[in-house]
């Protein structure tokens, strides 16, 4: 019975929390606070506010830059199905 018992963690899962940052992150993610990924989101915009009040002009369309490949890239992919 008591190897039944046993559960056997999902090798992917096990993984992603032995990261040192994103592990904790993904543990809180799963298993904490339902309110973490608002608090990631609001993190996420003050880090950017902060990249803004700091650099200027190009901290705020920086992310635009980036986001524009990424976009052709998911158009690709979405036309291929």
């Amino acid at each position: 019975m008591a190897s039944a018992d046993i559960a056997v963690p999902n090798a992917r899962r096990s993984f992603a929390y032995r990261l040192p940052i994103l592990g904790a992150m993904a543990r809180e993610w799963t298993d904490g606070d339902p309110d973490f990924p608002l608090y990631v989101i609001l993190a996420l915009v003050s880090i950017w506010g902060i990249a803004i009040t700091l650099f200027g002009l190009p901290a705020l369309y920086l992310p635009a830059v980036v986001a524009a490949p990424l976009m052709v890239v998911m158009l690709v992919l979405i036309t291929r199905g």
